[in-house]
């Protein structure tokens, strides 16, 4: 193979895949729910746990304009944990999924009640007071 060849293979080789990561990532399973602040607290609908099919989600995140990251609500059962998305260890966001939260940066896994699981972190992650009524989610910051 040629070495021009070679280089326009590789250069379309990288674009698609780079074209291909954008869009699974735009497909992602992660919910960012609507919400309003109420002097020191973060309200949400219930119903963010409900998607278009009618399914239950096991968390939604929620960003706010007086945090630095993201919180991650997960729900086990009917208790809600609502937990802050910067890891312990150097403070790169974390990516949740169903189970727990991991670190792109370093690899640290945290539970889904913030519990470091897997170093090199070795602080649990930052949990909020959270408060329900009927319809609304109230997390305190």
């Amino acid at each position: 193979m040629e070495r021009r060849s070679f280089i326009k293979s590789c250069t379309l080789l990288c674009a698609s895949g780079i074209g291909i990561a954008a869009l699974m990532e735009s497909c992602g399973s992660i919910h960012y729910a609507a919400s309003t602040i109420e002097t020191n607290k973060i309200k949400i609908n219930k119903s963010e746990f409900i998607d278009k099919k009618n399914a239950e989600r096991k968390f939604v995140v929620v960003r706010s304009e007086k945090l630095d990251f993201p919180i991650c609500i997960y729900k086990k059962n009917e208790t809600l944990v609502a937990i802050s998305m910067q890891c312990s260890h150097q403070g790169c966001e974390l990516n949740p999924n169903e189970t727990s939260l991991v670190c792109p940066c370093h690899g640290s896994e945290f539970s889904k009640e913030g519990k470091v699981l897997s170093p090199p972190a070795d602080k649990d992650l930052k949990q909020f007071k959270v408060i329900t009524d009927n319809e609304t989610i109230y997390i305190e910051l």
